[in-house]
Order: C-alpha cells, then sequence, then structure tokens
C-alpha cells in the first residue's frame, strides 16, 4: 500500500472588537437580546449606504504585517453574491482579487524545529447573522424542525485569513491555530473565543502519496468549536480519504461536518468554486489605499510574537510546556513568578497549575514566590487560598508562612493509631490488597487536623502502620 501524505490548508475568520459593526454605527458586542442591535444599514433597507470603519481597517493591516503580509497599497471591497437568511442583501462585502494583506507566511515551532505555513492572504468583510438551528440531534441544519435568524452579528468586522496548503498534520493544524489566536489576542484586536464564535477555522483536506507533487480532490471541514475538535476532524477526514482512494474510489469535493461522539465526517453539501459567487467590485464604496505612514507606524506598534518566545522559553521548560504556557496565555505570570526569583519550570507549573487563567496583581508576586519556596511547611488551604486572593488583595506572605502544618511525628501517630483502631474494616480491606483505602485514612486525619497535618508525613506513618 502508498504511503499517504496530509495536505491541509485552513481558513479562519476572526471577529474584531471594535466598539461599532463593520459598515455602520451600530454597537458590536457579543450576546444580547436577539435582533437589537441593527439598523437600515446592516439590515439592507432599499438606500442605506456602507461607510467603512476605520479602526477595524486598521486593525487588519495590524495583524496582516504580524503574519509577514505585504500590505496592499489599493484593496477594493467586493460584492460576493448568495442567497441564505443570514444575508439581507443577497450578497456579502468581502473582498476578493485585490484583498488588504496578502503572500504571509507564519513560522510554527514544532518539538523537532519550525514549519512555515504560508498566508495567502488575509481581507476584511462582513460577519453574517446568526443562524439558531431548532430542533434535531445536533442543533445544525441537517435534522433541524426550523431556524432562527439573529442579526446582531451581521455587520459584525470580520478578517478572513486564508492559508496556503502547507501543513502536514492534524497537530501541526492545531498548533498554528493556538499560535494564531494568542498572536491574535497580543494584539489587542479580538479575544478570538471559539465558544462564542468569535475565532472560528475551517479546514481543507486533501491526502496524496508520498512524493507526490499535485493535489487530490480536497474537502472542507466546518463547524468545529475546539483545537481538539478540529485536530481530531482533521485525522477522521484523513482516514476516510485513505479509504476511499485504497478501495479505488475517488473523494467528491463537499462541505462536510465533523460528529464528536461518532469520530465521523458527514456531508453537507456540494462546495462552491469562486465563480457561483459572481464577486464584483462594491459600487458604493471607493478603494482602500493605505498611505506608507499608517503602515510603518502600525508596524512599530508589533509586540514580539508569541512563536519567538516559544523558541526561547523551549530551551528552559521544554519545548510542549513552553506551546502550552504561551498558547494559554499564562506565560506573563510566570514570567512574573520568575522575575521575583523562582525557576522557570516551577514557575511554569504553578502558572498553568495553581494560577491557570488567573493574574495576580504584581504587588503580590514576591509574596507568591516566598510561599511557593516554602510549600511544604504551610497549609493546603493556606496554600491554595493565597492564590485565589492574589488576584484582587494584596497578600502578606507572613501571616501565610505561619499557618504552618502539623509534621511532629510525636503529635501525629496518636492521632493515626486512633483512626487505624476505629476502622477494622479498612484496615483489612488495605491488608488484603487495596492500596486506594490508603486515602481514606489520609482523609480522616486531615479532617481531624482541619487540614493542617502533613499529608506526606501522614502518608509515612500510615504506611508503616499498615504494613507492619
Amino acid at each position: 500500500m502508498p504511503e499517504w501524505e496530509p495536505v491541509i490548508g485552513l481558513e479562519i475568520h476572526v471577529q474584531l472588537k471594535t466598539r461599532t459593526k463593520m459598515f455602520c454605527r451600530c454597537e458590536n458586542t457579543f450576546g444580547g437580546e436577539p435582533n437589537t442591535r441593527t439598523c437600515p444599514v446592516c439590515l439592507a433597507h432599499p438606500g442605506a449606504l456602507p461607510v467603512p470603519n476605520e479602526r477595524a481597517i486598521e486593525w487588519t493591516i495590524k495583524l496582516g504585517l504580524a503574519l509577514g503580509c505585504t500590505i496592499a497599497e489599493r484593496a477594493v471591497f467586493h460584492r460576493k453574491n448568495y442567497f441564505y437568511p443570514d444575508n439581507p442583501k443577497g450578497y456579502q462585502i468581502s473582498q476578493y482579487d485585490e484583498p488588504l494583506c496578502i503572500d504571509g507566511a507564519m513560522l510554527v515551532p514544532g518539538p523537532d524545529g519550525d514549519a512555515e505555513v504560508g498566508i495567502i492572504r488575509a481581507h476584511l468583510e462582513e460577519d453574517a447573522a446568526k443562524t439558531i438551528h431548532v430542533g434535531g440531534a445536533t442543533g445544525r441544519i441537517v435534522g433541524a424542525a426550523h431556524s432562527n435568524v439573529d442579526f446582531n452579528r451581521g455587520g459584525t468586522p470580520l478578517v478572513e485569513i486564508v492559508t496556503q496548503p502547507d501543513i502536514r498534520s492534524a497537530e501541526e493544524a492545531k498548533r498554528f491555530l493556538q499560535l494564531l489566536r494568542q498572536t491574535i489576542v497580543e494584539l489587542g484586536i479580538s479575544d478570538a473565543e471559539m465558544e462564542k464564535g468569535t475565532l472560528r477555522a475551517d479546514a481543507n483536506v486533501s491526502v496524496r502519496e508520498r512524493g507526490e507533487t499535485g493535489f487530490r480532490t480536497r474537502t472542507e471541514l466546518k463547524n468545529m468549536n475546539s483545537f481538539n475538535h478540529i485536530a481530531r476532524g482533521i485525522d477522521a477526514e484523513i482516514r476516510r480519504q485513505i479509504e476511499v482512494w485504497e478501495s479505488g474510489g475517488e473523494v467528491v469535493q463537499q462541505t462536510l461536518d465533523y460528529e464528536v461522539k461518532s469520530d465521523t465526517v458527514t456531508a453537507r453539501r456540494r462546495k462552491e468554486e469562486a465563480d457561483d459567487y459572481r464577486y464584483f467590485p462594491e459600487p458604493d464604496l471607493v478603494p482602500l489605499e493605505p498611505s506608507r505612514g499608517l503602515v510603518e507606524r502600525l508596524r512599530e506598534e508589533l509586540p514580539e510574537l508569541p512563536g519567538e518566545r516559544i523558541r526561547s522559553l523551549g530551551n528552559e521548560i521544554g519545548f510542549d510546556s513552553a506551546l502550552e504556557l504561551v498558547a494559554t496565555g499564562n506565560e506573563a505570570t510566570a514570567r512574573g513568578l520568575v522575575e521575583h526569583g523562582l525557576d522557570w519550570p516551577k514557575a511554569a507549573s504553578v502558572a498553568m497549575n495553581e494560577l491557570a487563567g488567573r493574574e495576580p496583581l504584581r504587588e503580590n508576586f514576591r509574596a507568591l514566590v516566598a510561599i511557593i519556596q516554602q510549600r511544604d511547611r504551610i497549609t493546603r488551604e493556606a496554600y491554595h487560598a493565597s492564590f485565589a486572593s492574589s488576584v484582587t488583595t494584596a497578600i502578606n506572605s507572613d501571616e501565610v508562612l505561619a499557618q504552618t502544618v502539623v509534621a511532629d511525628t510525636a503529635e501525629l501517630e496518636p492521632l493515626v493509631d486512633r483512626i487505624l483502631e476505629a476502622s477494622p474494616a479498612q484496615v483489612a480491606s488495605y491488608r488484603g490488597g487495596k492500596q486506594g483505602v490508603l486515602g481514606f485514612f489520609v482523609g480522616q486525619v486531615m479532617k481531624e487536623t482541619q487540614g493542617k497535618a502533613d499529608p506526606k508525613i501522614v502518608n509515612e506513618l500510615l504506611r508503616q502502620k499498615l504494613d507492619a
């Protein structure tokens, strides 16, 4: 049998968090009562004319620069024609053959070195309204009883990023999306939250024999709501295509949904080509011609990119930990701990566990480091409470460190003896081979000491007595 190589390209949509929508002044916020943030422009009433959002244009340029793109001297809005309930105009204002950002590349660090993923384009458009499919088992149009449309989302500024088919595995696709999302968040242009739909990604997938230079028929995977689901969906489609080719069949170009529970893909519809959309220039909008001064100002505002930091952090904590630390947004917390004396491995561990998703007040880092370094001598409750309160309240390390554990064997031994004597059935169970019962005894000791006993000493005492 031939050896197969996946060929993957991604299409990513990012909602920009500008104050207003793309072509009107309606408020641009998430949620709220359906159909309450609309106007004649975003509902396509006759005679209503679009006016571009200047901030959205600048943010798209900044994102393009972060992706290594060339910023066009002249970009044109087009009408992308299609008929669907979420599109009141009968067309979407988008960009076609003259987009704002073109020919970029993003380096994706990996355990075996960097991979370069080419960026074909990053262009600006308006989002469609949100269609809510009611009834059925999946919440999708297939099997739904009916659909409702919420036009609050219609007209939201949307950047579409299209990659070259340079990705060669589901895992690499996941890493690319993690780094892209973190880049977007650090630029401050979007929350990029998949669960809210402010970041959406589709995958174009095909396979070919190893060494083959051309491309075979591709399919498009849609409606995946997490990076893990995207990776699993790509793997499922790779398996399906290989099976089709090896059985003598032909892969059909179509759009697919990934079903998480069954780990399979299902067909939705045949995929359109660009000709089906009948693109033509938007007559109500003039071309965009960003000045070189504007482009250079935005270039100077770019921060150090996540991929660059992962490479340097990999030397300190290993690639996998560096990727997780940066991609989860916990890096700043780890750096704060390092600045106040903690080593990188320990700082990364604490940032991704005890402080995951929480950034302490700057004045608390010194106290937290002192508490972390003396973890073994304070109670578990005091230790964890210090992290919880560090986000909103100044903490006193001396007060926390005063809540010491009971580690005196002479003090704990009588208590351990009493608990073992009161639990003969559990003692027999442990000695009969059920090692998990040890946790019951530890819990009883911790309860009696109100959580102040040193768990390590308690475990040692219990094992000595139970194994005697």
